[in-house]
């Protein structure tokens, strides 16, 4: 079992809505870059911003103009649902490369992404710019059925994607894209089908009795993926459920799964960025507690597979 260290709170310095809390309760994708790490919520149209070092607490980015509901199932019926949150090189208007947030696709109002450029010492530098993942998402929704888009990594000259398979009818699977194509895209605010070169169905295993599906995705320099999954008994991809179980795993370049272990930490994890230090993987955690008004840990932990 991976042991887990809480390093922090994700406590705002002020609510990103009024009459919300100072926190981030729904993290769902999390990114290390300089002295910066970059979270998105699955519940709002922010993404937070906090310091590497130190507990300070976050503040919060506009991505998407306009105001969600307050009360729950108005909300969760109208949020973009960004679950993925990666790295990107340099584009034609970030030329120190970029962040790409992503939306799950697994409702109508969940096909809008948002691309923030960054300066050459991972601080944001730049208009955020909308991407439309509406005909992309519909390519893959023909090839894999119900879709839920929860992880996204650059890592061996592919942009990799994991499609979480929570429900009756979802599946786990990778589904590479090709990198050059993606970037055309991006910069042009729109990915298109043409953009997928393969996808991979995957089975995970179980914890608690209930199935393990991708929530996250993080790269190795080795082209290796570093992932989250959870266990959540529920019947489909949009509603909420018992989560029974966590794990951490890392495929391997050619997408196979060779890692699994489960954590000792209760919580549903959501986002992973893994880095090598001094000889070992080590990861950052980000959790959904599925309630606005408790705020996300950041956990910490150290793999036990080679650097």
């Amino acid at each position: 079992m991976i042991h887990t260290t809480l390093r922090r709170t994700l406590t705002l310095e002020s609510p990103e809505e009024p009459g919300r809390p100072a926190h981030v309760s729904a993290a769902s994708g999390l990114v290390r870059a300089g002295a910066w790490l970059y979270i998105v919520a699955d519940d709002a149209l922010h993404l937070a911003v906090f310091p590497l070092a130190g507990e300070a607490p976050g503040r919060s980015v506009r991505l998407f103009p306009g105001e969600l509901p307050s009360e729950p199932k108005a909300r969760k019926a109208a949020k973009p649902d960004l679950e993925a949150l990666c790295l990107l090189g340099p584009l034609a208007d970030a030329p120190h490369g970029a962040l790409l947030a992503l939306p799950s696709g697994s409702a109508a109002t969940r096909l809008r992404g948002a691309v923030l450029p960054l300066g050459a010492d991972g601080a944001l530098a730049g208009e955020v710019r909308t991407v439309d993942c509406t005909a992309l998402y519909a390519q893959l929704t023909r090839e894999l059925g119900p879709l839920n888009i929860e992880g996204a990594a650059v890592a061996g000259g592919r942009l990799r994607l994991l499609n979480r398979g929570n429900g009756d009818v979802g599946v786990d699977a990778l589904v590479d894209l090709d990198l050059e194509r993606a970037r055309r895209g991006l910069e042009v605010g729109a990915l298109g089908p043409d953009v997928v070169r393969t996808t991979r169905r995957w089975e995970l295993g179980r914890a608690g009795g209930v199935r393990l599906s991708f929530t996250d995705a993080s790269p190795l320099p080795d082209g290796r993926l570093v992932f989250t999954a959870a266990a959540e008994d529920t019947r489909d991809a949009y509603a909420d459920g018992v989560v029974t179980g966590s794990a951490v795993g890392v495929l391997a370049p050619d997408g196979t799964p060779v890692f699994l272990d489960a954590v000792d930490a209760k919580v549903k994890l959501e986002g992973v960025d893994a880095r090598v230090e001094r000889g070992r993987v080590h990861v950052l955690l980000v959790a959904d507690a599925d309630d606005p008004a408790v705020a996300a840990p950041l956990l910490e932990a150290v793999l036990d597979v080679p650097a």
